[in-house]
């Protein structure tokens, strides 16, 4: 009788529940219940170890990607997981903007958005001519030349409607800078103290050469709050780079059949959105004592977003991705991070 009763309850509550949350549910309480796994290992590493060496970010995504890998999780739970990997990182990208010291940023000086735009031309040109001889064909090379330069399967998948490439094409260069990216994102805080840089210029490095901005995050957190915001602007100017990128694939591949992208696609919502708080921060417009509760929620989000990032990771993927476009992708990266570096010592950091 007991549990019927409660059964009884536990219809009657969900029946209140909005439908979309109800769609949403499995999805997010599969991302919760991974960060949960995270934050216990993150304090078990700290009661072994004394600090956590893999925080709750990366062991979140590692989590994800391991369950992905080891098991399909159902249809029911794609729209939550989605959402996460989505919206609710979207949205803490945005809230980042509050927390951002736009006085560290600027001592970087106007030379750092030059830089940006000349690393990202010239990795454009360089992973698409490395693609080419590789025996790429001439959409592939586009596509993993636009992945590795600016903001991964965004950028993929902007370019692929207007360059008209076939699903096979996209399918294959997402696949394989989905695993490169988290591979990246666990190797490049060890890179910090083995080229002696400090945490502005390790910001720089990883908002110039990892893929997507979640990622960014995740391999910057480890390292200095600096080194957060420094990487998130960094990734945003490039990923504000796919406007003028994408505009002109449009005029060469106009009579080809390409499709204009949609400007939500070009600039996007959060990017405003954390450009616009950076504003108000700097305006003296967010009171301090917001600030804290912002920065919790960011973090919070964040760290489900991970989770659903690695979710969406099955490392078995590679194999299908092709040994050419393997090769490219990895020396695209490797000739990405030589540019990088080259610019974080002619900047006066």
């Amino acid at each position: 009788m007991t549990g019927s009763l409660m059964s009884l309850s536990l219809a009657k509550g969900t029946a209140f529940l909005p439908e979309r949350l109800r769609v949403l549910a499995p999805g997010l309480l599969l991302c919760i219940a991974v960060v949960a796994v995270a934050e216990v290992l993150q304090a078990a590493e700290v009661v072994l170890f004394g600090r956590a060496w893999l925080e709750s970010l990366v062991l979140a995504i590692l989590i994800g990607t391991l369950v992905r890998t080891l098991w399909v999780p159902p249809k029911s739970c794609a729209p939550g997981i989605a959402f996460s990997a989505k919206m609710l990182l979207e949205i803490a990208v945005m809230l980042l903007g509050a927390s951002l010291s736009l006085r560290a940023i600027l001592a970087a000086g106007p030379m750092l958005l030059v830089g940006i735009a000349v690393v990202v031309a010239l990795s454009l040109g360089f992973s698409y001519g490395i693609g080419r001889l590789f025996g790429l064909p001439r959409k592939m090379a586009v596509l993993v030349a636009c992945g590795n330069s600016i903001c991964g399967n965004s950028a993929i998948a902007a370019a692929a409607p207007v360059i008209g490439a076939n699903a096979k094409d996209v399918a294959a260069a997402i696949a394989f800078t989905a695993v490169l990216g988290v591979l990246v994102v666990l190797g490049l805080p060890l890179l910090a103290p083995a080229l002696g840089l400090n945490d502005l210029q390790y910001g720089i490095l990883a908002g110039l050469t990892v893929y997507a901005v979640p990622q960014v995050l995740a391999a910057t957190a480890p390292v200095a709050a600096l080194s957060v915001q420094m990487g998130t602007l960094v990734k945003l100017v490039r990923v504000l780079m796919l406007g003028p990128v994408v505009v002109g694939l449009s005029l060469v591949a106009g009579r080809a059949g390409g499709q204009k992208p949609p400007l939500s696609r070009l600039v996007p919502w959060f990017i405003l959105g954390f450009l616009a708080l950076a504003a108000l921060r700097a305006a003296g417009a967010i009171p301090e004592a917001a600030l804290g509760p912002i920065s919790t929620v960011a973090g919070i989000l964040t760290v489900l977003s991970m989770a659903a990032l690695g979710l969406g990771v099955d490392v078995r993927v590679v194999a299908r991705a092709g040994a050419r476009v393997s090769a490219t992708v990895v020396l695209s990266l490797l000739a990405l991070g030589a540019a990088s570096i080259g610019l974080i010592h002619l900047l006066p950091l």
